[in-house]
């Protein structure tokens, strides 16, 4: 899937209507083209997880099977890397930045407000598929704080009274 066809709301495959067998053939040509290649396996779920929009437990059955790689292998990296996500995500991402500076400065107070309203844990997604809400540990933006990243576009000096206009924003796409 494209970044392109992300910017539309679609945010997995099946939840587009992508063909899943489609999907499935697009994420096999990744892998003939990096399977030979040592330490690719990241580079393979990253554009597997962009192609189908997250990485389900048949998925990685299935990449595993196509590298040659055990299972357990793929499942841990998919794990330890808080980019991939093995749930359908979204259609928009908010990370919230609960670095130091950024939770010293009101971050914490930002998280609890956009859990509140949008009625969701920490790693949920609304029960609409519009939002999705992270934690950040530090995004570099720390004379911003507190700060907050929606998609790709960084939120400088958030509180809780600028959140319901920057929320608007995407409720609307």
């Amino acid at each position: 899937m494209s970044v392109q066809a992300k910017s539309k709301g679609q945010h997995c495959a099946e939840c587009a209507g992508t063909d899943k067998q489609q999907a499935y053939a697009q994420i096999a040509n990744v892998i003939d083209l990096y399977k030979d290649k040592p330490g690719s396996l990241i580079q393979v779920l990253h554009l597997a997880q962009e192609i189908y929009g997250y990485l389900p437990l048949e998925l990685q059955e299935f990449i595993a099977e196509k590298m040659g790689t055990p299972l357990a292998e793929v499942s841990g990296v998919i794990s330890f890397y808080a980019f991939f996500t093995t749930v359908p995500r979204g259609r928009h991402t908010i990370r919230v930045c609960l670095g130091t500076a950024c939770y010293v400065r009101g971050g914490k107070r930002v998280m609890e407000h956009l859990q509140k309203k949008l009625g969701v844990d920490i790693g949920d997604t609304t029960a609409d598929g519009n939002f999705t809400l992270e934690v950040a540990h530090c995004i570099g933006a720390c004379g911003l704080a507190p700060a907050m990243v929606i998609d790709e576009k960084v939120y400088k000096q958030v509180n809780v009274n600028k959140l319901d206009a920057i929320l608007a924003e995407y409720e609307k796409a």
